[in-house]
């Protein structure tokens, strides 16, 4: 074991997880809605702003960080040796990263014609595929499972040769960019490796936190882009979104590590001092890097950590302190199944296409488009229930 942390599931981690997941539900349905304030969209770029939709993806990588101790150290109890584990925490980022590279290759430059099928069959398609390898079977015997698997893995294989992009339909499948679930495979995958570099170390983990954001800072710098060291640049985003996971990991080591021998009273004054720190180092860097979530500014990644911080407190505070959880009933089965939750609208949204069904008018601008938007998300999270309930259960 590395850290002295429970075996049993943390509620607030749970209910941070399931709130996060419907409100980016909400907002990313939101997103296709005309006639709504401004603060209930994406800022600009360049608009040194941020707005509770920039805090999304944040939260997901933040929560990223709050479990990686406890699934580390839950593997580890198992009896899983150095290597078993490492494997594990490569299998998961390379899940990850296929899901995000399928995505982003679904999302543009597909050419229809030279496929031979709709990209919104294609999704589909590669949809079950990915619930065919990453489902959690309950099959007594085996060699079913490793069947499914296996047709669910050939399936994706198929899937990569049938995908034509460009104009002539002469490209294969390309890396624009590794997509929501490829980002966070990457800050995944390097968070794991300092964890364990640093044994769950609070001073060390806080260290790479400051690292993370100076390579961000070096990296931008004029000087070193033009010089042999301009590969910096292209991995400074992994670097902001690294610092975010390390920061919801350093806040899951101060509330449930039991090795720090520190009250709840002193727990909650060290994330208070944390949190302060980090809108400190945000305050005093933004005259340099605006708040920009395009950008993955160090200031835009210490303020949203630092609001998951304050989130996280009232969250354990009146769930895990005052016992008021049954209102997170509602939101536990997205919280134990994140990664089915997340990709159930675009299920939805390809099966809408693939059928010729659009929305009226009316549910794509104001009030109404609001309304819209919190019924589907709720709805969404209704058929991501259900489908627990019928054995379905994706798992990196």
């Amino acid at each position: 074991m590395i850290n002295q942390l429970s075996s049993q599931r943390i509620l607030s981690i749970d209910a941070l997880r399931g709130i996060t997941i419907l409100v980016m539900i909400f907002v990313n349905e939101l997103a296709g809605v005309s006639g709504i304030p401004a603060w209930m969209k994406h800022m600009p770029a360049d608009a040194d702003a941020m707005t509770f939709v920039d805090v999304v993806f944040p939260a997901f990588l933040f929560i990223v960080g709050m479990s990686i101790p406890f699934a580390i150290n839950r593997r580890l109890s198992k009896g899983d040796n150095f290597t078993k584990l490492q494997g594990h925490i490569l299998w998961r980022s390379l899940g990850l990263l296929v899901l995000g590279f399928f995505m982003v290759n679904a999302e543009d430059g597909y050419n229809e014609a030279a496929m031979g099928m709709s990209i919104y069959a294609w999704s589909l398609l590669f949809y079950v595929c990915v619930i065919l390898v990453w489902n959690v079977y309950s099959f007594s015997q085996q060699w079913i499972v490793y069947l499914l698997k296996g047709i669910g893995i050939a399936g994706l294989i198929i899937l990569a040769f049938i995908y034509k992009g460009g104009e002539g339909g002469t490209e294969h499948m390309q890396p624009h960019w590794w997509g929501i679930l490829g980002l966070i495979g990457w800050a995944y995958l390097y968070s794991c490796i300092i964890y364990q570099l640093f044994k769950g170390n609070v001073y060390g983990i806080l260290a790479m936190i400051a690292v993370s954001v100076i390579f961000y800072v070096v990296a931008k710098q004029p000087a070193v882009q033009q010089s042999a060291w301009n590969w910096m640049a292209k991995q400074s985003g992994n670097a902001a979104h690294v610092s975010i996971v390390l920061n919801g990991m350093l806040l899951s080591l101060i509330f449930f590590d039991q090795g720090l021998k520190l009250d709840r009273r002193q727990r909650y004054l060290y994330a208070a001092g944390f949190t302060i720190l980090l809108l400190i180092a945000g305050y005093f860097l933004r005259p340099y890097f605006k708040i920009s979530k395009i950008y993955a500014t160090p200031t835009w990644c210490l303020y949203s950590a630092a609001i998951c911080c304050i989130l996280f407190c009232f969250l354990y505070w009146l769930i895990d302190i005052k016992h008021q959880s049954k209102w997170t009933h509602f939101f536990r089965p997205a919280a134990a199944n994140p990664l089915l939750t997340y990709i159930v609208p675009f299920v939805i949204y390809a099966l809408l296409h693939l059928l010729h069904i659009k929305l009226p008018a009316i549910l794509q601008t104001g009030i109404t488009g609001l309304l819209w938007c919190l019924f589907y998300a709720v709805v969404v999270m209704g058929i991501a229930k259900g489908l627990n309930k019928a054995g379905i259960k994706l798992q990196l």
